[in-house]
């Protein structure tokens, strides 16, 4: 890179300028946002530094900008690292994201949870500090993961064991009496239940409207299961017998009207947020994806390569957007705050405009 002085013509720091704001990376740097960080730096001419996308310091102009692919190049330019965000740092991030990886690979293939101890021994790392990462990359414990990967097997194992007691065994359960002591928090029902297609299960739910179409709201004993949106109430119904095939669903209840007007008061006005629990029930992987993007602020986007990264799955991008898919809990988990590399918008199942419109509003647009 060439450093411009102060004595560089004005036409060309106008062109240096006009093509920094035309590069997306630089309303990710305007805006602060922690989840570029690692994935590009910006070097500033005037101060000679350079930062992560996040650092708190007061913004450069763009002509006074350059944006950075890798911080080998930040450095090329002569720039010192900025004291207050450690630029640097970002790349023992990356690090600290290859060992989570290998961390999720081996609790994945262990029958048996590994210790703390055990993982952090692996990962060479302090228990304490392994712990701290793990939870920063992942939004869930070790042991909580692990949790969550041996309930999949379970769910899997239930629908073909010939009993419930086959099946604990069968997921590196060591006795039934411990499993049943978290069976329902672990898989949202009782195992026989889920055996049986959870045909016991009841689902109340009610269909109202917002400016963005229709919208139905269902739960269950322990929260929201669902949160759909459309153009035509029939399809909702529809879409949420086709998603719990074997439930009761019971409709038309008086007092759950007011569980749909706060999520079309969510959606007309974020800022309130939603005060009712939510049943979220998915695969290990896709819980870690519907935990990342809960952690994206209202009014922020992030892109599915980072999402991926941020879960310790840089090469799942395709799975990261299929988990985005899959999501029940329209609003509640912001799948729409998730974009394209190039920050332009696609792949909502209920719309693009719908997730545009739900962006502009979080934005105060």
């Amino acid at each position: 890179m060439t450093t411009m002085s102060t004595g560089t013509p004005a036409g060309i720091r106008a062109d240096a300028s006009l093509s920094v704001e035309r590069d997306p990376r630089w309303e990710r740097i305007l805006r602060r946002d922690k989840t570029a960080d690692g994935l590009f730096w910006y070097s500033v001419v005037t101060t000679g530094i350079y930062c992560r996308p996040s650092c708190p310091s007061r913004r450069p102009h763009a002509e006074n900008a350059c944006i950075h692919g890798t911080v080998d190049e930040a450095r090329a330019t002569g720039a010192r690292p900025c004291q207050r965000c450690d630029p640097d740092g970002a790349l023992a991030e990356n690090a600290h994201n290859g060992r989570v990886t290998r961390a999720c690979r081996m609790i994945e293939a262990s029958e048996a949870p590994p210790t703390l101890d055990v993982l952090a021994k692996e990962a060479g790392l302090s228990p304490t500090y392994f712990q701290r990462v793990f939870r920063r990359i992942t939004g869930l414990s070790p042991r909580q993961y692990g949790e969550a990967c041996r309930a999949e097997r379970l769910r899997d194992a239930l629908r073909s064991a010939a009993t419930v007691t086959e099946a604990i065994y069968a997921s590196g359960y060591s006795s039934s009496s411990r499993f049943y002591e978290k069976a329902d928090s672990l898989l949202g029902m009782k195992p026989a239940a889920l055996r049986c297609g959870a045909r016991a299960e009841r689902l109340s739910f009610a269909i109202g409207q917002c400016s963005l179409g229709a919208i139905l709201v269902a739960s269950g004993e322990r929260g929201i299961v669902a949160i759909l949106m459309g153009d035509e109430p029939d399809m909702l119904a529809r879409d949420l017998q086709d998603r719990f095939p074997n439930a009761a669903l019971v409709g038309a209840e008086p007092d759950y009207e007011e569980h749909v007007a706060q999520v079309v008061g969510l959606i007309e006005t974020p800022a309130v947020g939603l005060r009712l629990p939510l049943d979220i029930r998915g695969t290990a992987f896709q819980q870690r994806v519907w935990n990342a993007l809960q952690a994206i602020p209202a009014g922020q986007t992030a892109t599915y390569t980072e999402i991926a990264k941020a879960i310790g799955h840089p090469g799942s991008v395709r799975a990261v957007a299929n988990a985005c898919g899959a999501n029940t809990l329209a609003v509640a988990i912001p799948c729409h705050r998730v974009v394209r590399r190039d920050g332009t918008l696609s792949g909502y199942r209920w719309g693009v405009a719908c997730k545009k419109a739900l962006l502009e509003r979080e934005k105060g647009t």
